[in-house]
């Protein structure tokens, strides 16, 4: 198991939110999207750019940006 930032994160890995790193209203819009330690996600793709990041969170789909996923940090199992 490895603890590593959100962006890391390699296309159809998974892991567990373990912190979000920010507070005030981008630390609030992040939680607000059920983004909160103990949450499994997967990445599920990321843009040409590699900006957004589209993640698989409890039965649906949400993207988030490079910027915002910067705050998150996740274990994971090595990458595939």
């Amino acid at each position: 198991m490895a603890i590593i930032n959100m962006r890391q994160m390699a296309k159809h890995q998974s892991g567990i939110i373990i912190s979000i790193k920010v507070g005030g209203e981008l630390g609030r819009r992040i939680r607000e999207m059920g983004l909160v330690p103990g949450t499994e996600i997967t990445v599920q793709g990321r843009a040409p750019l590699n900006d957004p990041v589209a993640l698989r969170v409890m039965d649906s789909t949400l993207t988030l940006r490079n910027n915002e996923a910067d705050h998150i940090m996740v274990e994971t199992e090595a990458a595939p």
